[in-house]
């Protein structure tokens, strides 16, 4: 195991008990994510917890690309430690690019916000990321919403949920964005990516009647 891929095992230690002793995570569907292989788990974003409460509640651990602004202070080494990805969202990041690539390549999940920063968590606008790191490893996509996250704040601290709500985490089936035909032309990608919004937004909607959210 790689150092990424054991920061990223403690990661998801760390994360296990955070959001089991401070919320209430209900998982559903988690069976459906792939044992092994690579696999991109696509989530929706509504909140600054999305991300921690997936790494705690997901399977397998997840290396996310994140932001740089959140590499602030101690979080910078401490992120790189569990295994996360820096991502300059200004432009073409190739270092971010060819880490999240060798996350894939040796088999394991990458987590990615494709909506591109915190939103609605609608999954209304897609950005062009999601379909090339899928039609480029062939890795399958495992769409995950996440709900409860942004309903209400906490008394205690009010940026985030109250302690001890329940938050729904809910992993849909995995699917190929790609044709089968391996071609990664914009022509392709922008197939791919209208291909994957379908599926996501499927996914939100069947999790939302799921859970009554």
């Amino acid at each position: 195991m790689s150092a990424s891929a054991s920061g990223a095992a403690v990661g998801r230690r760390i994360g296990i008990g955070l959001m089991y002793g401070l919320w209430k995570p209900r998982v559903l569907g988690a069976w459906r994510v792939p044992v092994a292989g690579p696999v991109i788990m696509a989530v929706n974003h509504a909140h600054n917890l999305d991300g921690p409460m997936l790494m705690g509640t997901a399977p397998r651990p997840v290396h996310f690309l994140i932001k740089k602004e959140a590499f602030v202070g101690p979080l910078d080494p401490f992120l790189r430690g569990i295994g996360q990805l820096k991502v300059d969202r200004a432009g073409t990041d190739r270092t971010a690019i060819t880490g999240a690539l060798d996350v894939l390549a040796a088999g394991g999940v990458l987590g990615i916000f494709p909506e591109g920063s915190r939103g609605e968590g609608d999954f209304a606008s897609l950005r062009a990321g999601l379909a090339y790191f899928a039609v480029r490893s062939g890795a399958p996509i495992v769409p995950v919403a996440v709900l409860g996250s942004a309903e209400e704040r906490g008394r205690a601290i009010p940026a985030l949920p109250p302690l001890r709500s329940r938050v729904d985490v809910v992993f849909g089936d995995a699917f190929q964005a790609g044709d089968g035909s391996g071609r990664r032309t914009r022509t392709a990608l922008d197939e791919a990516t209208v291909r994957i919004q379908g599926h996501l937004a499927a996914h939100l909607a069947d999790a939302k009647r799921l859970t009554g959210r």
